[in-house]
């Protein structure tokens, strides 16, 4: 027989057990959660008192002693218990505290409406989650542009339509995701430092104060006095970084489309990451790319050999799933009926909370891929090499040009060869050898030409990188020094990226 109490006997999201980070999983967690609720009405309650209000010393005390202790377990069951009864959690919260503080009893929550206490705790906990997002995201920037330097001058042929094209370096692609990345983590830190979030404040049932005015008999200086004294309290007991300000105007609700605005970001994100692991995974077919392969690492029950890009493979799953809820908050901003309806609820429990302990997850793992990336550099030059001699042909023509040669006829003796050199690689599987064909040819050695080709010159792949190495430098001063110095203490704070399953 199942026991719903014991996890083996029911559904526990893989999110939690094999993806976020402890860190992630704490802010989202119903301790977090409640907790916050508790620091809600604390602050109000302070806040209230400070406003005149009929709120007692002892009061105050009791509600302090308690909240600053944090819920305990048996708090929680009991809250639950409440709920099932109640049918509303806010409600049996209420409850509950107030079994905790028989004299603050009759003042907690005075005034109040549920979204003054889960909206100003949903926007903590989404303030909190971002500042750990744009950590991850520093930090993805720093591994992949510390690989960018140090594979700054290896060329490597270069795609466009997944087809050969010029040549480019490891580090100059690696360099590339880099800056992909920075772009979101310049994105998110606006939305997160220009006050995108910020707390709703105590609004009541429909946005409009009207019970704060009537518990202070209609003074409206007294109502902002009340919202500054407890937005001030509250943070400061929560010791978020989160926009002092609070949104101008609001329904019930703060307004949804700022949930929408937060996963489109996160969408975004989850794009740029999938884009990353995905070239891997394209460049481990190669064999010119590895992600990290434990000792032990098994690639396939079936194969021994293989070494499946699996890390990869998770951050594009993880990411695709991010990707994919953005809608989701765009269709829940939309269909809020007039000043609030109770369908965003059951959404944003799942929406928000899992948009970003996935995103966490593939965040990690970019991070353990990206830190500990192999390159193959002997299967890099030789894929290179491979291609070389069609992509230098434009090379060839122009240099033998200079050297006296007649433009015409030598691109078409260079086209017919190569065409014959591409009918040996593709049809007979053979070696490329256009660089032979053309260096026999007759054409390339008249007394026309006033000098000999440098063959071995052609051929260096550095000729044909451009400004690879020097925009890999730039890069790589320009953005890694700053976020090193910015981000560095937090870094030190967040556990292994690597839950290893």
């Amino acid at each position: 027989m199942s026991d719903p109490a014991n996890p083996n006997d029911t559904y526990t999201s893989p999110l939690a057990s094999r993806n976020a980070s402890p860190e992630m999983l704490t802010i989202w967690s119903p301790r977090t959660k409640f907790n916050t609720w508790r620091q809600i009405w604390l602050a109000f309650a302070q806040a209230q008192q400070a406003c005149n209000l009929d709120i007692t010393d002892d009061q105050i005390a009791e509600l302090e002693s308690v909240v600053n202790q944090g819920i305990s377990d048996s708090e929680l069951i009991r809250a639950t218990e409440l709920e099932r009864d109640l049918r509303h959690d806010v409600m049996a919260h209420v409850h509950c505290l107030g079994e905790q503080c028989p004299k603050a009893k009759p003042i907690i929550h005075l005034g109040m409406t549920s979204q003054d206490v889960v909206c100003n705790a949903d926007l903590l906990c989404l303030d909190a989650a971002l500042e750990l997002t744009i950590t991850k995201l520093a930090r993805l920037v720093l591994a992949l542009g510390e690989q960018a330097h140090q594979h700054r001058e290896v060329p490597t042929l270069g795609f466009t339509h997944y087809q050969a094209a010029q040549p480019t370096t490891v580090g100059r692609r690696l360099a590339g995701w880099a800056h992909d990345v920075e772009i979101l983590l310049f994105r998110l830190r606006l939305l997160r430092d220009k006050g995108f979030i910020r707390l709703r404040g105590p609004r009541g049932a429909t946005g409009t104060q009207a019970s704060f005015l009537s518990l202070f008999d209609g003074d409206s200086q007294k109502v902002d006095q009340l919202e500054a004294l407890f937005i001030k309290k509250l943070t400061s007991s929560q010791g978020s970084g989160i926009h002092a300000d609070t949104y101008t105007l609001t329904g019930q609700t703060y307004p949804r489309v700022v949930d929408a605005l937060v996963l489109a970001d996160l969408a975004s994100v989850g794009a740029v990451l999938h884009k990353i692991a995905t070239d891997i995974r394209l460049l481990s077919n190669r064999k010119e790319l590895d992600e990290p392969f434990g000792k032990n690492q098994i690639g396939s029950s079936a194969m021994p050999y293989k070494r499946n890009p699996m890390k990869c493979e998770r951050i594009c799953g993880l990411s695709r799933f991010v990707m994919n809820l953005a809608p989701n908050a765009y269709d829940t901003a939309a269909t809020q009926w007039l000043e609030r309806t109770l369908d965003d609820s059951s959404n944003r429990r799942l929406s928000l909370p899992q948009a970003f302990l996935a995103l966490d997850g593939a965040l990690d793992l970019a991070y353990t891929v990206a830190s500990g990336l192999v390159v193959n550099q002997a299967m890099v030059r030789r894929n290179l090499l491979a291609e070389l001699p069609f992509l230098a042909t434009e090379n060839i023509l122009m240099e033998a040009v200079k050297a006296g040669g007649d433009r015409q006829d030598l691109h078409e003796k260079i086209r017919i060869h190569a065409q014959i050199s591409g009918h040996r690689v593709k049809q007979e599987g053979l070696d490329n050898d256009l660089l032979d064909r053309l260096q026999a040819d007759a054409l390339f050695h008249t007394p026309a030409l006033n000098h000999e080709l440098d063959w071995q010159g052609l051929m260096d792949p550095m000729q044909y990188v451009g400004r690879a190495v020097q925009q890999t430098d730039q890069f790589v001063q320009e953005v890694l020094g700053p976020l090193r110095e910015k981000y560095t203490p937090d870094l030190e704070k967040l556990s292994s990226s690597d839950r290893g399953v």
